[in-house]
């Protein structure tokens, strides 16, 4: 499923959209943006929460490079790695990985939506269901090939560690177009399980008490056990909690694990299906059971509705009143999501300026809220985007301070931009980019001043050279 950005058809549209099949069209179309003063945008293949990847809202002219042809996949099943190309979705990797890693089953940890461009994705950082027992996706990748603002491909030995540091959650298009990534494959379990236990306010208060528990449970619970919560606002008339779950290991292990730390939920081996890393995917995709691997590779499902998303991060448990503020807020809207993803485990045990991603010891979990909406016209957008901004404002007492933390593959210009003429000041960006990488903001504004002084990459939310005034 690809999401488009509510405000993409009030833009300025590009010059060119070029989806080249080699590195050397990439290569010519730089060097002549570069020689003409053309911006240039680069889009993985999978989708953009602002639209940055494929909209400028500050060049007039721009051209757009998309690399869904560059989507080939390269394992090594003897040292556990794989050469991917930026434009490969995340389905295209996890097809590839099931199907050839069958006798000693492999996976990668990486986003739940497998249309996801893995480009991207890795750039941001990459949360998924694997994240609390091997990190997030960027924190697995062994190398890569970059193309700098000179058209020269460099790895991770010719550009440097500074810039390979940069590139795996820092906004990997702040510094150049990433062609492809070495990625470290992880080991999974031959069987493992996952859920989906809904809950409704209809029930009484027990949807408030569970999550009130999960936040502290999810977080200390074992690395091997991963528990989202996904909370609904049905047409303004009920709430709906989903816990959705993937453990290492057979139900027969995880039901006395529930049963002990989480007994409140009420966990049955009824609730659970047994099945392989593969099967998960398609699971928390949303795919019926039985489904063939093969809808990994689908991309035809575009769902072009108008949304609006913004994150936090929560290092204190919110108290069941803070909850019950949201539910009254929530369900103001249609249909509004709010997605809650655990962190702990191994993520607590990575330093966090291991990558530029710094949301890791401390932090509890990381909420996304999401509102979509159909209506066309200006008064039927700014509606909703008042409902997510009263939404967000009400959460500011419950989650991180100093600053209030962001994650950026939740992309949110709101929370300030570059300005048009490219000579936004650090100071000036440290607005939004401490946000998003707190103390690792000005490492990365260091290595943009020595890796691309003359600021080539940039767009509304690009990391600035450190010496712009």
């Amino acid at each position: 499923m690809r999401y488009m950005n509510n405000a993409t058809s009030r833009r300025p549209q590009p010059l060119l959209i070029l989806t080249p099949s080699h590195e050397t069209e990439i290569q010519s179309a730089l060097l002549c943006c570069r020689d003409h003063g053309v911006e240039l945008r680069i889009r993985s293949g999978g989708h953009d929460y602002e639209g940055l990847s494929y909209f400028s809202s500050s060049a007039s002219y721009y051209i757009v490079v998309d690399l869904f042809n560059l989507n080939d996949v390269q394992l090594d099943l003897e040292s556990e790695t794989a050469w991917v190309q930026a434009g490969a979705r995340l389905g295209e990797l996890y097809y590839a990985i099931a199907k050839q890693s069958t006798s000693a089953p492999m996976a990668f940890p990486a986003g739940i939506c497998p249309t996801v461009g893995l480009g991207g994705h890795i750039g941001g950082g990459g949360l998924g269901t694997l994240t609390r027992k091997h990190g997030l996706a960027a924190d697995n990748v062994l190398d890569a090939y970059l193309m700098d603002a000179r058209g020269r491909i460099l790895n991770r030995k010719s550009m440097g560690e500074d810039v390979f540091w940069a590139i795996r959650g820092g906004g990997a298009a702040s510094f150049g177009i990433v062609l492809s990534w070495k990625l470290k494959l992880v080991r999974v379990p031959p069987k493992l399980t996952f859920f989906k236990v809904s809950t409704t306010l209809e029930e009484g208060d027990r949807s408030n008490k569970l999550i009130h528990k999960w936040q502290r449970f999810a977080h200390d619970a074992p690395e091997d056990l991963f528990v989202r919560t996904v909370i609904k606002a049905n047409n303004k008339k009920t709430i709906q909690t989903t816990f959705e779950s993937l453990f290492l290991g057979t139900v027969e292990k995880l039901i006395p694990l529930m049963k002990q730390s989480f007994p409140e939920l009420g966990l049955t081996a009824g609730n659970c299906t047994e099945g392989s890393w593969a099967e998960s995917t398609l699971f928390f995709s949303g795919y019926k059971q039985g489904s063939p691997l093969e809808v990994l590779l689908d991309n035809t499902e575009i769902q072009r509705a108008k949304f609006k998303a913004k994150s936090d991060f929560v290092t204190e448990p919110i108290p069941e009143s803070g909850f019950e503020g949201m539910w009254e807020i929530a369900m103001e809207e249609d249909k509004p999501i709010v997605i809650l993803e655990p962190f702990g485990g191994r993520m607590s045990r990575i330093h966090e300026s291991y990558t530029p991603f710094p949301h890791r010891k401390g932090y509890l979990y990381n909420i996304q809220y999401l509102v979509k909406w159909e209506g066309d016209g200006v008064e039927e957008e700014q509606r909703h985007l008042k409902w997510m901004n009263k939404l967000y404002n009400y959460m500011e007492p419950y989650v991180s301070k100093s600053p209030r933390a962001a994650y950026l593959n939740y992309r949110d210009l709101d929370l300030g931009t570059n300005s048009v003429d490219g000579k936004t000041s650090f100071s000036e960006a440290s607005v939004w980019g401490a946000k998003y990488f707190k103390g690792n903001f000005k490492r990365l504004s260091e290595t943009k001043s020595k890796f691309d002084p003359g600021n080539f990459f940039r767009y509304e939310q690009s990391i600035p050279p450190l010496f712009h005034k």
